[in-house]
């Protein structure tokens, strides 16, 4: 088999990801940006990427060069993990556009990398692939708000593990997997739509890729009106409710006699919606005056099984922590556990003690009076 040159380009997209605690769905716009940083948005995306070079650094340390443009792209993560990259002679802005991108795409296909690793979401994988199609493998660092496409790993940590195994083994599996998109305006205004834009190669290991949202899962209405009835029973009027987005949890809303945001998280307490598509700040600020229990009702992601970490960041790990274990609820229809076809529930909150809490089994609201048991993965 002929050897792999150790070599890989590296590209960040330092706005991905800004809008998620906030509650903003996206950062496709420079305005959008800047509201994103007005709410108090961190730059996920590198803290990310740079959790993820350490653990490729501590694997493979210099038996492998890594080239990427400057600053908030790329060099600064990989030398504040350890690196001496190789640095794109191109300029960087304050605010990078997808052009940044493909131009630092086009010089790495020039340096003829064996591999791309990328942080951010949909958008960027879309911008890398209008270059190079499925021409060069690729691994994804989540850090998107809500990913839909299948070349991003599980967590920062699994991209590491990809990546250090693509370079060691002699048996790589290379997969062709879904590149997605979907409109962030209507996004944010709670209409879901999400296009294939085409594929690329991913190192494929089943426990370290996310695989695809998969859609039309939640289209069984009994199923989802059956949790929503059980749910509303379960209801206490003292108690103060997280409510995650997604269909499931918009029934719920309908069956509560309230109208849940599809795409936002809401907070209800005594019958009614006290506040609609909130950030994580507005959330820490609430239960910190709040005298009552709190809950977390939430629901995973169809196919790919997320319950933290993708589309609710604004449920961010300090309120979890909080708000303990055993006040979370998950709730899914039978078809959507089935969608996952075993693998288990994910999290990826950012703080791997969290994470760690999260872990192990979990009780899940099935429909009336139903509940099934089922792994959330350490």
């Amino acid at each position: 088999m002929k050897k792999i040159k150790p070599t890989f380009g590296l590209i960040i997209n330092p706005i991905s990801g800004l809008g998620g605690r906030v509650g903003l769905k996206g950062t496709d716009t420079t305005e959008i940006v800047a509201t994103a940083i007005e709410l108090g948005a961190k730059p996920e995306s590198t803290i990310r990427a740079t959790t993820c070079l350490k653990e490729i650094f501590i694997g493979l340390n210099t038996s492998v060069d890594i080239i990427c443009p400057p600053g908030i792209m790329g060099e600064t993560s990989a030398r504040a993990a350890g690196f001496s990259p190789f640095v794109l002679p191109i300029q960087v802005p304050d605010f990078t556009s997808a052009e940044d991108t493909r131009i630092a795409v086009e010089m790495m296909v020039s340096e003829k990398v064996s591999l791309i690793l990328f942080a951010g979401g949909d958008g960027t994988a879309r911008d890398i692939y209008s270059v190079i199609k499925d021409s060069i493998p690729v691994v994804g660092i989540p850090a998107g708000v809500k990913m839909h496409s299948a070349v991003y790993a599980t967590t920062p940590k699994s991209a590491a593990r990809l990546v250090n195994n693509y370079f060691v083994s002699t048996d790589i599996n290379l997969k062709d997997v879904e590149v997605m998109d979907i409109d962030e305006d209507a996004f944010r205004k709670g209409h879901l739509s999400a296009s294939l834009y085409g594929y690329m190669k991913v190192p494929f290991e089943r426990r370290y890729i996310q695989g695809a949202k998969s859609g039309g899962i939640e289209s069984d209405e009994s199923a989802m009106s059956a949790v929503a009835h059980e749910i509303s029973r379960r209801i206490e009027d003292n108690i103060l409710y997280i409510l995650g987005p997604g269909t499931t949890l918009r029934a719920i809303g309908n069956a509560l006699g309230v109208d849940k945001t599809l795409l936002g998280v809401d907070l209800f307490k005594g019958g009614k919606l006290i506040a609609e598509d909130v950030t994580n700040l507005q959330i820490e600020g609430i239960v910190a005056k709040c005298n009552n229990p709190v809950k977390i009702i939430v629901t995973p992601i169809g196919g790919q099984g997320h319950i933290f970490g993708r589309g609710n960041q604004q449920i961010s790990p300090s309120i979890i922590k909080r708000v303990g274990r055993e006040s979370i609820v998950i709730v899914a229809t039978t078809n959507k556990l089935a969608s996952l076809n075993g693998r288990p529930f994910l999290v990826d909150t950012g703080d791997p003690e969290v994470d760690q809490l999260l872990s192990g089994y979990i009780r899940v609201v099935t429909g009336v009076n139903m509940e099934s048991v089922y792994r959330v993965s350490d």
